[in-house]
């Protein structure tokens, strides 16, 4: 097909392709959210029982505590997912004068764990909450583990922090970036199909080229300018 018929079937049926465009522009502008700015921490921590220097003769004397630490690491990347931590942090961060559930907490951890190591991941929508979050998580770790694990015999863990906290921002993903430009586009897309749509369902002789595809002589045209 020739780039003039494309020419020819836009100029006849610009509406159609604009009508779709527009109404579908709109929506997407109108519904367009764009991505808020989130801020987001890591913290690592090691953690163990305190070591019993106190074995058999022929064992390592740290063997079991660097054993124990991989499973005190565990339960406490464990504990961290659960509703009675969040609650814990809420109830920490309220001492401090500041008030965040322990739903909002509970949405803004995840944790993981390799060996004796433990990560938790902390994010919210103000850099103040994410601190807030961290600092507590910190203390709520450190000074109330032995209530949540009988198997300690009421002794907390020592849980050492490895990082300080360090609260950046995230950026907005190429994803959010390019959403309203692809509903624009997608707009422009079902404007072109209809109007070549249109032009493919057309029943009308409109031009020489027509009724010459029928096999039918042309005997005269009338021009449109008279």
């Amino acid at each position: 097909m020739e780039l003039r018929l494309y020419y020819k079937i836009l100029l006849r049926w610009w509406w159609l392709a604009i009508i779709p465009t527009i109404l579908i522009g709109l929506v997407g502008v109108a519904t367009f959210r764009r991505a808020s700015t989130t801020f987001s921490t890591k913290i690592r921590f090691s953690a163990s029982t305190p070591p019993a220097f106190e074995s058999a003769p022929g064992f390592d004397p740290t063997y079991y505590s660097w054993l124990t630490s991989e499973y005190v690491v565990g339960s406490l990347s464990d504990w961290t997912k659960t509703s009675s931590f969040a609650q814990e942090v809420s109830n920490e961060i309220s001492k401090q004068g500041k008030n965040i559930s322990a739903s909002t907490v509970q949405g803004s951890l995840a944790s993981d764990y390799v060996r004796s190591q433990l990560t938790l991941y902390i994010s919210g929508a103000t850099a103040d909450d994410v601190s807030a979050i961290a600092n507590a998580a910190i203390t709520v770790l450190q000074t109330r583990n032995a209530s949540v694990f009988p198997q300690l015999g009421n002794n907390n863990a020592v849980v050492t922090p490895l990082d300080v906290p360090s609260i950046g921002s995230s950026s907005v993903g190429l994803r959010d970036s390019l959403d309203l430009p692809i509903r624009l586009l997608l707009g422009v897309a079902v404007g072109l199909a209809c109007a070549f749509l249109a032009h493919y369902l057309d029943p009308f002789v409109r031009e020489r080229k027509d009724v010459e595809a029928t096999n039918l002589q042309v005997l005269a045209e009338i021009p449109k300018h008279k």
